[in-house]
């Protein structure tokens, strides 16, 4: 049995141009390029008993993104204003399409990334520690229901549906086919990159994490570990001179500094090849690692460690004013190696021996044993409450979703 939507495209195994998304092959890949094309789909996966998922941009390191049902690909929707944002628009489009109105969004560095799963899960980026997540820029959404009832809403309509799109929103409780923002003016930005190949790692992770945290908001500086080779990068709003100054605090080993960019093209610079498949495994620090911890992660180091900052405008917000919750938090630490090593494993609990036992909701890991503390905190009792208001029969569900 097929069916049709109004303005999109409906693509089964054996039509041309069919999209396989890797080992696994959807019944159905649904290309919408309206709202009444979601709410189609939605209506024949009721219907059907089909199991349906959005797919915003063009991944997810759970892989809940594709089925072997119904994949609803919102590659369609993907206009870009200040006014409003398409769920199906990847960053490098929405940087270059707010550019032309001299705006921008807090946002991630990959220009592949979709906006509405980095939006949904909270989304941390160079100006985050001056701006905040993206999500806390969000200030209304259109979404549609599981039972196919479009809805907008903000502080006044929906509230708490509102309220948990913002870092608990992706896949949950509908599909958000737009997304409205308090955009930003785009700033001019300095660039900072270095790699050191000869550096006392324990020293240097030492002295980052008491330092970067607590920098200037308008200063991010995170830090990856390979071997032994540390790489530096991130970006201030201040100019060349004054950021030099800065880091001056922090080191006197030498730094790239390159200034006057405008800030959708310094996110052009940091955008490198697409990695080969990877495990990521990771944790929330509210304190820094002791002594002890570092001199194991870096003995036992088999992988990448990347340090992301935290601080400033991120944790300026109370932890239940939003769905996401982690809003006293340090640092982010990822554990990234080939899919088959232990060593991600092995790493990670070394590490999480100091960790909040915080995770954040965009990096989801199968392998938590109290997934439901670890994304959302306090704030999954409040969660489950809007999950039954909105979506009771679990339409929409993945291993990890809320009930």
């Amino acid at each position: 049995m097929s069916f049709l939507v109004p303005d999109g495209q409906v693509f089964t195994p054996e039509s041309p141009g069919y999209p396989a998304y890797g080992d696994v092959r959807p019944r159905f890949v649904v290309l919408c390029r309206s709202v009444a094309d979601v709410v189609s789909a939605l209506a024949y996966a009721r219907a059907t008993g089909e199991r349906l998922v959005p797919r915003g941009g063009g991944h997810c390191f759970a892989g809940r993104s594709s089925t072997d049902g119904i994949v609803l690909d919102l590659s369609g929707l993907q206009s870009v204003s200040p006014a409003a944002i398409g769920p199906g628009a990847r960053l490098q489009q929405v940087y270059e399409g707010l550019h032309t109105y001299g705006r921008t969004l807090p946002a991630g560095c990959g220009p592949t990334v979709g906006i509405a799963g980095l939006t949904l899960g909270g989304g941390i980026g160079l100006l985050g520690r001056q701006h905040g997540l993206t999500c806390d820029r969000l200030v209304g959404a259109q979404v549609v229901l599981a039972d196919g009832t479009v809805v907008d809403c903000d502080e006044d309509r929906h509230p708490e549906l509102f309220w948990a799109l913002r870092g608990a929103g992706g896949g949950q409780f509908g599909v958000v086919t737009e997304f409205r923002f308090d955009t930003i003016a785009e700033p001019l930005t300095t660039r900072i990159e270095a790699h050191w190949p000869e550096v006392a790692l324990e020293d240097l992770v030492r002295e980052w994490q008491a330092w970067a945290p607590d920098a200037p908001d308008e200063l991010t500086l995170n830090l990856t570990l390979m071997g032994s080779r540390a790489t530096l990068f991130g970006a201030s709003t201040l100019d060349e001179a004054s950021t030099r100054k800065l880091l001056r605090e922090f080191t006197d080993r030498p730094f790239e500094l390159r200034d006057g960019l405008p800030y959708h093209r310094l996110k052009q610079t940091f955008a490198g090849p697409p990695e080969p498949r990877q495990r990521t495994r990771s944790e929330f620090f509210s304190r820094g690692l002791s002594d002890g911890t570092i001199a194991t992660l870096l003995t036992e180091l088999g992988g990448r460690l990347s340090f992301t900052t935290m601080g400033g405008a991120y944790n300026r917000v109370a932890e239940d004013a939003t769905a996401f919750a982690h809003r006293g938090e340090r640092f982010l630490l990822e554990h990234v190696g080939d899919p088959d090593d232990p060593w991600v494993d092995r790493s990670w609990a070394i590490a999480h021996a100091d960790g909040s036992g915080r995770v954040y909701p965009n990096f989801p890991d199968p392998a938590l044993d109290d997934w439901a503390t670890a994304y959302h905190a306090g704030n999954y009792r409040r969660l489950v409450a809007v999950k039954n208001a909105y979506d009771p029969d679990r339409f929409f569900d993945f291993p990890q979703a809320i009930s």
